[in-house]
């Protein structure tokens, strides 16, 4: 669902009673096109997000803290000199536009009360962030509009802010059901009442005009030729109720086979009862939504450099083991020169030099009913002797014979190097944070792929940062997130009697339960597997087989790639790994 004006106005009036009068604390640029702002209000402090990208613009408070740049933009250090420590005094929405006006009671320079206002325009790919003076006069723009942009709004410091253009629609909020149904005599009655709706009314995405569809019809794209003008103004002036607060907003969130599709501040009823998760409020709702999204788009951006050496790596080793494979079926004709040139030898005396083909008979192969030996046609070199063909054909058989066995080693080889990118790129997806992405680099350093990577020089190393979680019987799991991470808690933490999981046969995590005082429970044990079942290929699986074992029989082979590990004492277990379950368990940190 596109971002509307009328999810933005129930964001707002969220944020209104929580957020007027607090204070900013701090300020944060953790994206180039993200600001959080640290406010403190009622007791408590929460972090307003404002996402300006094109991809997934929104305004919300939210309870995702991303890591920080080491050095903070220079937009972000602005808005620290202006409005550390100021207070919010007002939050407007003109014209129900997709555009909130945040207005600060501050400082300036000299000491004297002043205002200053954060205007947050999210309008998909036109998304930008401007920060104004009292005066509406522009500060600093995070994304500046020049000539060469836009002929007709520009939006650069120094000029004074003006509002995009208005549309040729009427306001939602202020419509009334005569001023509805006349606009609904007046149009075509083929077209799909959804389409209608916002093609008529400013501010309302097309998710929300089929909900509005789907409640006065049942049918989410119903033509207005079979609708009612009551029943839709009543499903119309139902949702715009939410939208001006009249009645409590429901922030739900549709998913189909668990992929989240749609969300909104109220239930999406076209989408059916099972398809629903509902939400305290707007905040957490777009962070379950946007949350993996937000983290795999920043997982491309930094570490497109990593995916790139992955993806080459594997298509060159790919490209290799075919040509290897076929090199090794050619391999099996060693015995045939071997059995050509005990022929030759055999027959040397009817041969002489110069002949360029022969017929000998094989007194080798299986006669026939008459006891007749099969006959075989050679081709010979007639430059060489016959003891010189036999020679080179004996060489021939040799050098198969070396081949098939270096070529054996180096499939085998180059398949366990398949198998290590595969685990590396399975780690990448489960990257959180740029610490995270270094190890990984020091990782590929490590293995000799240092020269394919920008900031490729090894860092100083310190301890890995792993993912941490609590047991309901209050036991404690590490999870490692990449093969540097995984084997630290392996090798280093784990203790010789806790245990030890992993997804049997999959690339994943390796996941140590820690004993207690008293023996880990079977919930414990379950617990502990899915989470190795979900930071795995099959995090997804349903039944995922779990292998696990004392750490004490988990070795490292020699010369092993990071991460590898063998083991011959184990149990397995079946589990279905739960998210939710997972990410109730997890220790924030």
């Amino acid at each position: 669902m596109a971002f509307d004006a009328a999810m933005l106005s129930v964001i707002l009036a969220e944020l209104r009673s929580f957020a007027l009068g607090g204070k900013i604390e701090k300020i944060y640029q953790p994206e180039q096109d993200e600001i959080q702002l640290a406010i403190r209000a009622g007791g408590e402090t929460r972090r307003l997000l404002i996402n300006a990208g094109a991809n997934n613009p929104r305004l919300c408070l939210t309870a995702t803290q991303k890591e920080n740049p080491l050095n903070a933009p220079m937009f972000c250090m602005l808005l620290r000199k202006h409005l550390g420590g100021a207070r919010l005094a007002e939050i407007e929405q003109p014209a129900f536009e997709r555009v909130a006006v945040l207005t600060f009671d501050t400082r300036d320079e000299l000491g004297f009360a002043t205002q200053r206002c954060i205007i947050a325009e999210i309008m998909g790919k036109y998304s930008n962030l401007i920060f104004t003076d009292a005066d509406r006069r522009i500060l600093a723009v995070l994304r500046p509009v020049d000539f060469t942009t836009s002929r007709k709004r520009q939006v650069l410091p120094g000029m004074r802010y003006e509002m995009p253009p208005p549309q040729d629609k009427g306001n939602p909020l202020t419509v009334t059901q005569a001023e509805f149904c006349a606009a609904f005599a007046a149009a075509d009655e083929t077209r799909p009442a959804d389409k209608w709706i916002t093609s008529t009314y400013l501010g309302l995405s097309s998710a929300l005009a089929r909900e509005i569809t789907y409640r006065a019809t049942r049918y989410p794209d119903t033509p207005l030729r079979y609708c009612e003008a009551d029943r839709l103004w009543s499903a119309f002036a139902e949702v715009m109720a939410i939208v001006r607060g009249e009645r409590p907003a429901a922030p739900t969130m549709a998913s189909d086979g668990g992929r989240p599709v749609e969300y909104s501040f109220l239930p999406l009823t076209q989408y059916g009862e099972a398809a629903l998760t509902a939400f305290p409020d707007t905040g957490s709702l777009l962070d379950a939504f946007f949350g993996a999204r937000d983290r795999a788009t920043r997982v491309k951006q930094r570490a497109a450099d990593i995916l790139h050496l992955l993806t080459n790596a594997q298509a060159r080793i790919t490209r290799k083991l075919a040509l290897q494979r076929e090199e090794l079926a050619d391999c099996a004709k060693g015995a045939q020169y071997k059995a050509d040139g005990d022929l030759i030898t055999a027959n040397l005396w009817q041969l002489s030099r110069g002949m360029k083909q022969t017929q000998l008979t094989d007194y080798g192969g299986e006669p026939d009913a008459d006891g007749n030996y099969p006959t075989r046609t050679l081709t010979l070199d007639e430059r060489l002797s016959p003891a010189q063909n036999a020679q080179r054909l004996y060489k021939r058989y040799n050098k198969a014979k070396t081949a098939e066995i270096e070529l054996a080693r180096q499939i085998t080889q180059g398949e366990a190097e398949l198998v290590y990118l595969e685990s590396v790129e399975d780690a990448l997806g489960r990257a959180e944070t740029d610490q995270d992405l270094a190890e990984i680099r020091d990782e590929l350093h490590q293995a000799g792929y240092a020269s394919r990577m920008k900031a490729a020089a090894p860092r100083k190393q310190k301890a890995p940062s792993v993912a941490q979680y609590r047991t309901d019987d209050g036991l404690r799991v590490l999870c490692g997130k990449n093969n540097l991470q995984n084997e630290y808690i392996t090798h280093k933490l784990a203790g010789k009697d806790d245990y030890w999981f992993h997804a049997k046969g999959l690339p994943g995590s390796h996941v140590v339960l820690f004993r207690g005082e008293d023996a880990p429970t079977d919930r414990d044990f379950t617990q502990a597997a899915e989470i190795a079942a979900y930071h795995s290929g099959a995090a997804d699986g349903q039944n995922v087989a779990v292998d696990y074992t004392l750490a004490r029989h988990v070795k490292k082979p020699a010369g092993g790639k990071p991460g590898l590990v063998i083991y011959h004492t184990n149990w397995t277990a079946y589990v279905t790994p739960d998210p939710e379950t997972i990410k109730r368990l997890r220790i924030k940190g």
